[in-house]
């Protein structure tokens, strides 16, 4: 069974910072992709930023220049560092993986449970 687990979200004032992190751990073989999504009162799960285990990133316009996706293939773990952060950037942040358990051929797809990110004065 693969887990992913978040952790690091929290209450901050508008132009703080936070760093989020998702641990992965269960029965791996390959991890091809991770991202960030976010989900707002009232809104839909958006994409937020991805990486590959290649090193690639793409992030959404909204948050370029501000955020950072990065990961740390040897213990199964990515991060999210949220800089200069807005109220808008207020939201449930959900990471999610593309992954090959052990025993399987296919690629699955997992969620974390989530975490809060509140941004006010």
């Amino acid at each position: 069974q693969v887990q992913l687990v978040e952790s690091g979200g929290g209450l901050v004032q508008p132009g703080g910072s936070l760093r989020l992190s998702c641990a992965a751990s269960g029965s791996i073989f390959k991890i091809y992709a991770m991202a960030w999504y976010r989900q707002a009162p009232g809104k839909q799960r958006e994409l937020v930023a991805v990486i590959t285990t290649g090193g690639s990133t793409n992030y959404a316009d909204s948050v370029k220049g501000r955020f950072t996706i990065s990961g740390d293939n040897t213990k199964n773990t990515f991060y999210l560092q949220l800089n200069s952060l807005k109220p808008e950037d207020t939201a449930v942040y959900y990471c999610n993986a593309d992954i090959t358990p052990y025993g399987l051929t296919s690629v699955q797809n997992y969620w974390g449970q989530g975490t809060q990110v509140t941004v006010s004065s």
